[in-house]
């Protein structure tokens, strides 16, 4: 019996083993079997493992040509395909980021961001700093999100800071602080798929004009960028709250 092309062969292991960790990656972290972080890795691991396996599958496809002789050629198709088709999988979820900046603590008021009170108290972030990053972060979300800016509601403070409690409600986000006072409240919200945790901080406060401004500040405790799920988690709560 002759004996498959050797490269076509780790073409298809690769392939099978790359498409195996995309998928083991967020599975594991839904069932907590490992933390974000490491699910993250895992799924990371499967796009390597994927480029390569196209890389090699198409070596693995030239080496079995009809031309050659040499057998393996459905192997060299599964690595091939395995690999291009976790490639294109990886691509679409990150285009659907766009061009969005490797930041990952947005707020709508660049010039005095709501300061996090509770958040500091939870064992998580222990040691982490808080505070807003400055300038370099704002100059990057004004060129990345341009539409993101306080929300202007027509409702005195009382009215709006339970309007927005609502609306964050609505949104699925755990509210874990409240100050009706300073018309602040701090929550958490957990990402679908990764389980990444987030910090939010809601800031109500009165116009001068009448009504109230609400500000929001959605920061994420892992990673440098965030592929743009602060801003939308913002965008998703001003729309919630103007509706």
């Amino acid at each position: 019996m002759e004996t498959p092309s050797r490269v076509a062969t780790f073409a298809a292991a690769v392939g099978i083993a790359g498409a195996a960790a995309l998928a083991l990656g967020p599975a594991a972290i839904q069932i907590g079997a490992v933390s974000p972080f490491v699910g993250f890795r895992i799924f990371g691991l499967g796009l390597l493992l994927g480029l390569l396996a196209a890389v090699v599958g198409a070596a693995a496809l030239w080496r079995t040509r009809a031309a050659t002789g040499r057998f393996g050629r459905g192997r060299a198709w599964i690595g091939a395909g395995l690999g291009l088709g976790i490639v294109a999988v990886v691509v679409v979820a990150a285009g659907s980021a766009g061009n969005a900046p490797i930041i990952n603590d947005i707020t709508t008021d660049l010039d005095d961001p709501p300061a996090f009170t509770a958040a500091r108290q939870i064992e998580a972030n222990r040691g982490r700093d808080l505070g807003y990053p400055g300038e370099e972060f704002a100059n990057q979300q004004r060129a990345g999100y341009p539409d993101l800016g306080p929300i202007l509601l027509n409702d005195p403070p009382d009215a709006a800071f339970a309007q927005a409690q609502g609306a964050a409600a609505e949104l699925g986000w755990e509210i874990v602080y409240r100050d009706p006072a300073t018309g602040v409240f701090e929550a958490v919200e957990v990402t679908r798929v990764f389980r990444f945790v987030d910090d939010i901080v809601v800031r109500v406060r009165p116009q001068a004009r009448g009504g109230s401004v609400v500000d929001v500040r959605s920061k994420s405790r892992d990673g440098k960028g965030d592929m743009g799920a602060n801003a939308a988690r913002i965008r998703a709560f001003r729309d919630a709250l103007n509706s």
